[in-house]
């Protein structure tokens, strides 16, 4: 159990957790869990913590297939700039560890930006808070969940 799937849990939204035999030597953890779940890789989504030009933290959830554009979520955010958190800095205030940040049951609750493309399918999948484990939701759940806002995030738009 991880604070990601006893958010979903309590909050009483339909969902799934999914895991495989996550392994250590992989390091692209979004497109493992895609390959190993048999899922498009554009319904797996990754969770990225991203430090604004105001030292603000934010979270950018992007398709795993997919480049997260600086330029975009600082837009969204409402900065002039982003750059990806340091590894510490994203522990500490999600308290998940690198390769299984979830966007829900964070430690501190960090504005949360979901890529629009995530509307197109009837449910998604993110990190439940750990490597080799999977949640299953609805984009609208997830955005209901985490407070978000829909905005196009990707590279190349």
């Amino acid at each position: 159990m991880t604070p990601g799937i006893n958010a979903a849990r309590q909050a009483k939204i339909a969902h799934k957790v999914h895991e495989y035999a996550h392994d250590p030597a992989s390091d692209s953890f979004g497109l493992e869990a895609a390959e190993k779940l048999g899922i498009a890789e554009s319904r797996v989504f990754k969770t990225l913590v991203v430090r604004l030009d105001s030292g603000n933290l934010v979270v950018a959830v992007v398709p795993v297939s997919s480049m997260l554009s600086m330029k975009q979520v600082a837009k969204a955010a409402g900065a002039k700039k982003a750059t990806m958190a340091e590894r510490a800095d994203v522990e500490r205030s999600t308290g998940y560890v690198l390769g299984g940040v979830s966007p829900l049951g964070q430690k501190k609750r960090l504005n949360t930006f979901i890529d629009s493309s995530a509307i197109e399918y009837a449910t998604i999948f993110v990190s439940a808070g750990r490597r080799g484990l999977e949640i299953e939701l609805a984009p609208a759940d997830l955005k209901a969940l985490t407070n978000g806002a829909y905005f196009d995030l990707k590279q190349g738009r």
